[in-house]
């Protein structure tokens, strides 16, 4: 118990010492809570889109069937394309009825209609165009996005931060100036990361064919990262 009781005076003190407990008020600074956003931009390098195969039938396994069936050649159009397995991904498959509505009696279920969609990243962007064609020859008459994003964003963020740092700081300098005092150190910094919504192409729900002439253009634009920096400043 002795030993307990030591051991928590000695922690006491220590969080005192830590927290300014043994400098008088004079000594003690003045904090300074400063929040700050940096941005860094990059040209995206990876396309995420979704492509999909609708069959209708009367019949609810012939509409499955006819489903399976272009969905396999879809998916063998996919790999010949140079897409790697990891990166396509079922992402969706239904079957719903279709109904016949008429004033005065109850829906008639008129046909079956079946859906098979997948999430295939593209990381090779030049040939986002002609992957896009590629499915659409190969029968997909469902086809969403592209979503364009950095592959590896890490560098980006790290300048984001950078720059939020620098923000941060240069506002706490404002602020010691203004006071007649200087920044003697940071207190604490927290991090919030996120994107910046950017506008991206959008590609139609029903794509036509391929042409000969050239393939379906898509402009990658920028994408950018931003930080959001919390840091709390001690001036003197």
């Amino acid at each position: 118990m002795k030993v307990v009781k030591l051991s928590t005076i000695a922690l006491f003190t220590l969080l005192a010492t830590a927290c300014g407990g043994d400098r008088s008020p004079a000594e003690r600074g003045t904090l300074i809570s400063i929040s700050a956003t940096g941005e860094a931009s990059q040209a995206p390098d990876v396309a995420n889109i979704s492509a999909g195969v609708v069959t209708e039938s009367e019949d609810s396994e012939q509409a499955m069937r006819d489903n399976a069936t272009q969905m396999d050649k879809l998916i063998k159009a996919i790999k010949k394309a140079g897409i790697d397995e990891k990166d396509v991904q079922t992402s969706g498959i239904s079957l719903s009825p279709r109904y016949d509505y008429q004033q005065g009696r109850k829906p008639q279920i008129t046909g079956y209609q079946a859906r098979n969609t997948v999430s295939i990243k593209v990381r090779d962007l030049p040939a986002l165009g002609e992957v896009l064609d590629t499915l659409a020859a190969a029968g997909a008459n469902q086809i969403h996005g592209p979503s364009l994003e950095i592959g590896e964003p890490e560098p980006v963020l790290a300048e984001a931060r950078k720059r939020a740092l620098d923000i941060a700081r240069a506002r706490a300098e404002t602020y010691a100036k203004a006071l007649d005092m200087r920044v003697r150190r940071i207190v604490s910094i927290s991090e919030q990361g996120g994107r910046i919504p950017q506008p991206m192409p959008m590609m139609r729900a029903e794509i036509a064919a391929a042409k000969d002439s050239a393939a379906t253009p898509v402009a990658p634009g920028e994408t950018t990262l931003s930080v959001n920096l919390d840091l709390v400043f001690e001036l003197r």
